[in-house]
């Protein structure tokens, strides 16, 4: 019996980067799928968990809890991740380079939405592939552009990772998924092979999950 349990998807970034942070934290949990394309989500057992029928949801603590970017930072604040710098300063320019993925592009190119434009759009070819693409790739090259803010370093914003590395792998797996290229953006191609060599990050990746169910 385990005391964590992570109401999880596979292929959901929010799971995707709560996976990450639980592994960083050296947490064991029990993974419950949640299968987004049968629709469970929907389902009334989950609705019961999370009204908005999303997930993750994570139980720890005696918690439960929802909103993967809220349940970083509790465990960063409960298990001292140093997902985010002390520096009130430092600290809100991490969040913002957060964010650009988390809030902004994330939101935008969720399949759920990407399926209602492309039902919107009549079936339009390309879709739901185009829409991803035209968001992905501007959002990436503006995180890119934020990055040249830091000096270079394995991770995005030092030298262990933090919020932002979290936040952008799962992107990274959604812009190779949909054929957004981003080889022409160094800084990003070198956070991802740091990402992609740190355990916490390999074992939280799409395919060892589903592999490993």
């Amino acid at each position: 019996m385990h005391d964590t349990v992570l109401f999880d998807y596979w292929r959901s970034s929010a799971s995707y980067r709560l996976r990450i942070a639980l592994n960083l934290a050296g947490i064991d949990y029990q993974s419950i799928t949640v299968d987004l394309v049968k629709g469970e989500h929907k389902s009334p057992e989950h609705l019961a968990r999370n009204p908005q029928g999303f997930v993750p949801v994570l139980e720890i603590d005696g918690l439960r809890m929802t909103q993967s970017l809220a349940i970083l930072d509790y465990l960063d604040q409960t298990r001292d991740l140093g997902l985010l710098p002390k520096d009130p300063a430092a600290r809100v320019q991490a969040q913002a380079l957060a964010h650009s993925i988390a809030v902004d592009l994330h939101p935008v190119c969720n399949l759920q939405v990407a399926k209602h434009a492309t039902q919107l759009s009549g079936g339009a070819a390309g879709m739901p592939g185009d829409w991803m693409v035209h968001f992905i790739r501007p959002g990436l090259q503006a995180f890119e552009t934020l990055l040249g803010a830091y000096e270079q370093s394995p991770y995005c914003t030092g030298t262990t990772p933090g919020l932002a590395d979290i936040c952008l792998m799962p992107q990274l797996y959604n812009a190779r998924r949909w054929g957004a290229d981003f080889s022409d953006m160094p800084r990003i191609l070198a956070v991802e092979g740091a990402c992609s060599a740190h355990p916490a990050f390999a074992k939280a990746h799409p395919d060892a999950v589903n592999a490993a169910a």
